[in-house]
């Protein structure tokens, strides 16, 4: 039994279902609150605060959705599930990336209302308790992070000043989601920092600060881990490709554990960075000139080789078996619309028969119809492809992503067959070695 304190608001138009609810949610020693529309809802939620909210999405007077962003609004940490009796996936899609903590299909069950709320008052906890250290490390970051919290990337040789500012955000902005290989809700809050700071990573709670480089990377399996005292941010390739599309290199992101993964590719974090606005600095952004061919090979034919050009473009030849079969593609990364035109849809992807062996590592378990293309023996299985080369496409977003660790914007040419993350790390790791001081 829990504390009749803790108050639970249902909103749903059926009679049954707010009558069914508030019994087991009686019986459970919660407090339910029940309303049959959305007219007031806002209003009573700003005055009673209850810690969770089941919201029906489809209301006689309001839509679902509405209240649920105009409730966010008002308090970020709102615990909200969304319930639906006729909802499609577009529309459970669209509830999580407005913000709500679930969604679940009616008829409710009894685990899915119990285990709803406990993870749902979990989460609003880790929220409020978020706020609360950000305001600590923000007064921290503003009398020690210039001097020695943001490190800027090191120098390099090959270092060359361009013709374009450095660049950061306008203002901060949260971005909610899950992690593809967590399966956890996720968050991160985005800063801007000044000139010459660099890309930082913000570890929450602990609170360690994690260079997005190349020294900082610790693991590389089926995506790109960044560690430091203990700490690991996971999968930070699909938003460093979206920095690097942008030119932003200085930024702040405190994060969660695992950057979330969205919809498996990078297209929302394009939309979120334009929503916020791109700031351009006073000082001049360095670009990593390559000087000379840097290569690496591995078995099965792998290669990844950069060379001197003039813009920063890849070509990409990929192999698998039916049904993805031989995909090329050339990219050349001119501007951000190309980028988000080209590459930025592109979503990650997995095979059916490596789903046993993912889980074992630990891996895979945010994987959702939603957020990656998985592969059958024969067929995509779970949705329509945005491009009939996308396979090869996100593979190309996942390079640009990674060279992005160099702690530059990257201008050469970069020829690949069969690589992955361990193969672009690889070739970091030389060109660095090969330009050490």
């Amino acid at each position: 039994m829990t504390d009749m304190t803790t108050r639970i608001m249902i909103v749903d138009d059926e009679q049954g279902i707010r009558s069914t609810m508030s019994e087991i949610l009686t019986d459970e020693g919660y407090e339910p609150i029940s309303m049959d529309c959305g007219e007031g809802v806002v209003d009573r939620y700003i005055n009673e605060r209850p810690d969770v909210i089941f919201l029906d999405i489809w209301l006689p007077d309001r839509d679902g959705l509405e209240i649920l962003q105009a409730i966010r609004e008002k308090d970020p940490s709102a615990a909200i599930i969304m319930i639906s009796g006729h909802g499609t996936i577009a529309t459970a899609v669209k509830a999580m990336k407005m913000g709500a903590y679930d969604y679940i299909e009616k008829p409710l069950s009894y685990h899915q209302i119990i285990d709803g709320i406990r993870g749902a008052i979990a989460y609003r906890r880790s929220l409020v308790e978020d706020r609360q250290l950000l305001s600590a490390l923000d007064l921290r970051r503003d009398r020690h992070m210039a001097e020695h919290e943001t490190e800027p990337p090191p120098h390099l040789p090959i270092l060359r000043p361009s013709s374009q500012p450095q660049r950061t955000i306008r203002h901060s902005t949260v971005i909610y989601g899950h992690g593809l290989h967590s399966g956890k809700r996720t968050g991160l809050i985005i800063q801007p920092l000044p000139a010459h700071s660099g890309i930082h990573l913000l570890t929450l709670p602990s609170g360690t600060m994690i260079p997005a480089h190349l020294r900082a990377v610790a693991n590389t399996t089926y995506a790109t881990t960044l560690s430091r005292d203990d700490q690991q941010v996971f999968t930070v390739e699909h938003f460093l490709s979206a920095l690097h599309a942008y030119g932003i290199t200085n930024l702040l992101i405190k994060v969660h554990g695992e950057i979330p993964v969205m919809d498996g590719s990078a297209v929302e974090f394009c939309r979120i960075l334009e929503e916020v606005g791109i700031q351009d600095q006073d000082e001049v952004q360095q670009v990593l000139t390559i000087d000379r061919p840097y290569e690496v090979k591995a078995g099965r034919g792998e290669s990844l080789l950069i060379e001197p050009d003039s813009s920063f473009s890849i070509h990409y030849l990929l192999q698998y078996p039916p049904p993805i079969g031989e995909q090329s593609y050339s990219f050349t990364l001119s501007s951000p619309e190309a980028f988000v035109r080209e590459i930025a849809p592109a979503r990650t992807f997995g095979f059916m028969k490596d789903l046993k062996m993912l889980n074992e590592l630990g891996l895979g378990s945010g994987g959702r119809l939603d957020n990656c293309i998985l592969v059958g023996e024969d067929e995509v299985i779970n949705t329509t492809l945005r491009f009939p080369d996308e396979f090869v496409r996100h593979k190309i977003l996942d390079i640009i992503g990674d060279l992005f660790l160099l702690g530059f914007p990257v201008r050469g040419k970069v020829t690949a067959r069969l690589t992955g993350h361990q193969d672009n790390i690889a070739l970091l790791r030389k060109i660095v070695s090969s330009n050490s001081e």
